[in-house]
């Protein structure tokens, strides 16, 4: 288990502030990350990449001269945010765009894809490479469905070089993709990981069995069997990875030229070095009797899932060029070759400085709706506060444990920009423009996006200038409703968050016109909401992190789905608290009235 920690929605925090101050001869802190502390060549393609924390060295070990040239950091086991990436970027590009690269997970697709596109938008050549080097995690015709693990260090460090060396962005990316194509990997679990503040791991693996084809996130394996001996495990290992061998390389027994790989075993956290000494010892023994050279293996830590114990097997099918740009020199904390000399940054801040949100006007009636948009939010916390733990374990079922932590931060960090825009003079849109950007930044993951989506949404609805009303409302959930759909491409069925969105929307936009009140309306959707959660225990889920593990699920709600019914629920508490006031406060003025 996780022993060490202060509060733990602020692990991920603490955690990047004492490897920078550890750290600082490689890497500075900006906005969303670290970035290097050392002088790249200029008018060179940047390196970026990224991904949940709980990993290390993946994803700011690998910040060095000859390899990344920046790390967007999300919350644990969460993507970052699209802001934290684009943050990022900016700090690390050198005048000749920047390569994005991350694991191939929804949350950093969306997220990814939203700073690429932002980037692009300022004149930046931005391009990505997804990794999708784990073959448990989709048969060889769904390859482009594959998650990324411990082949990130193959694809990031031979991009990284062709960078240091000069190429041009599509010539790196070219490399980037060809080693990706060129790099598969397998692994094992016995025993889960467990997050800061938890009690227990994301999953178990009974005593004497092995989980097969588990992932960095604590996503189960897709399979059990006894704990083999070392050679054993050696053995199912490079055998799974051997009926994979990429495209275009022909078999090493029927050539006489042997073939060239780099191997990686790589322990996940709980696995001794020594015990994967005894390990690689049996890998080398049947590379070479498969006629297979192995090249500079590596044989460490290098992509960790906290305390997990397990370990997984990388092969990197080398060409000419991919093995030069391997072996070119690298410096970076926890990836060093080769003798590389840089220059250390002066007097750079990241090119970021404070700037204070400006606030558009608004009438008294915005104004007076943003309070209640505050108390929405207030309340929305509350209940989130409460359930945290219960939201993370029912997405541990079968997915990766994050949801609560995440909606945490996300709710949280939500409220104090609402809190401080109200303060300042903000409309309803504002406040919840604010909210909604301040929510996805910070919870990262696809949650925090959609999240951040619909509050903006509804925003948009609103407007500064009226007092929300029930029409606007419904308007604005409608709204946030299609925005979710658009970009994260679920639909009804799916089981997400949309099994709720739906016949939320539906429920609450009948009420409206059929002339309830805003109160009424919202009451009757969110009980419709809170039976649609319910029912998603009943569904399979074909989206996201929990798709490979589908059939665990059956019988548990989604995650997404629960927290958002709860939401409404402790939405429609404040909305009866408003009527009462209106009401007492009528009362009384008729009282006065008549006296």
């Amino acid at each position: 288990m996780t022993r060490l920690f202060n509060e733990p929605a602020a692990f991920a925090d603490e955690m990047i502030e004492g490897f920078v101050a550890s750290h600082g001869r490689w890497v500075r802190r900006v906005p969303g990350g670290v970035a290097r502390s050392t002088q790249s060549t200029p008018e060179t393609v940047a390196l970026v990449i990224g991904g949940g924390s709980g990993h290390y060295p993946a994803f700011a070990g690998l910040v060095g001269q000859g390899l990344a040239h920046g790390a967007a950091m999300g919350n644990l086991f969460a993507s970052p945010s699209a802001q934290q990436v684009y943050n990022v970027a900016k700090a690390a590009d050198n005048g000749s765009g920047v390569l994005l690269g991350y694991g191939n997970y929804a949350g950093d697709v969306l997220h990814f894809t939203q700073a690429q596109d932002k980037l692009r938008a300022e004149g930046i050549d931005c391009r990505s490479i997804a990794v999708t080097d784990d073959i448990s995690s989709a048969p060889p015709a769904e390859r482009r469905k594959r998650r990324g693990i411990a082949g990130d260090l193959t694809v990031f460090k031979v991009a990284a070089a062709a960078a240091e060396a000069g190429y041009s962005m599509d010539t790196v990316l070219e490399v980037a993709e060809r080693a990706n194509e060129r790099t598969r990997s397998f692994g094992v679990a016995f025993t889960g990981c467990t997050l800061p503040g938890a009690d227990h791991p994301l999953f178990s693996v009974p005593a004497g069995r092995m989980a097969v084809g588990m992932g960095i996130h604590g996503e189960p394996g897709i399979g059990e069997t006894d704990i083999p001996t070392a050679d054993e495990l050696a053995e199912l290992m490079v055998g799974k990875l051997l009926t994979e061998v990429p495209d275009g390389i022909p078999s090493p027994l029927d050539t006489n030229k042997p073939s060239r790989v780099v191997p990686i075993l790589n322990g996940l956290g709980g696995v001794k070095y020594e015990e994967l000494f005894v390990l690689y010892r049996r890998v080398s023994q049947l590379l070479a009797e498969a006629g297979i050279e192995a090249v500079d293996p590596q044989v460490g830590e290098l992509v960790t899932s906290f305390d997990m114990a397990g370990t997984s097997l990388t092969l990197f099918w080398l060409d000419a060029e991919l093995e030069e740009l391997w072996n070119a020199p690298a410096d970076a904390p926890a990836f060093r070759r080769g003798a590389v000399t840089a220059a250390a940054l002066e007097g750079s801040d990241g090119g970021f400085a404070d700037v204070e949100l400006s606030i558009p006007d608004a009438t008294a009636e915005s104004r007076i709706g943003a309070v209640r948009v505050l108390a929405a939010l207030d309340a929305a916390k509350a209940v989130v506060d409460a359930n945290v733990a219960e939201l993370g374990r029912i997405d541990a079922i079968a997915g990766d444990g994050d949801h609560g932590i995440g909606m945490e931060r996300g709710i949280r960090a939500a409220v104090a920009a609402a809190a401080d825009a109200v303060e300042r003079g903000a409309g309803a849109a504002t406040t919840l423009h604010v909210a909604g950007d301040a929510w996805a930044d910070k919870a990262g993951g696809t949650s925090g996006a959609l999240w951040g989506l619909a509050l903006r949404a509804v925003g948009d609805a609103l407007g500064n200038t009226t007092a929300p009303d029930a029409a606007a409302v419904a308007a604005g959930v409608a709204d946030a409703t299609a925005a979710i759909m658009n970009f994260g491409k679920a639909t009804v069925g799916d089981k997400t968050m949309v099994d709720v969105l739906v016949p939320f929307r539906d429920a609450l936009a009948t009420g409206v016109n059929d002339g309830q009140s805003l109160t009424e309306a919202w009451g009757a959707a969110a009980t419709v909401a809170q039976l649609s959660a319910d029912d998603t225990s009943r569904l399979l889920p074909l989206m996201g992190r929990a798709r490979p593990h589908a059939e665990k699920s059956l019988g548990t709600p989604d995650a997404g789905a629960i927290s958002l019914a709860l939401i409404v629920r402790a939405i429609h508490t404040t909305l009866v608290e408003n009527t009462a006031e209106k009401t007492t406060a009528a009362e009384k003025a008729r009282v006065k009235e008549t006296a």
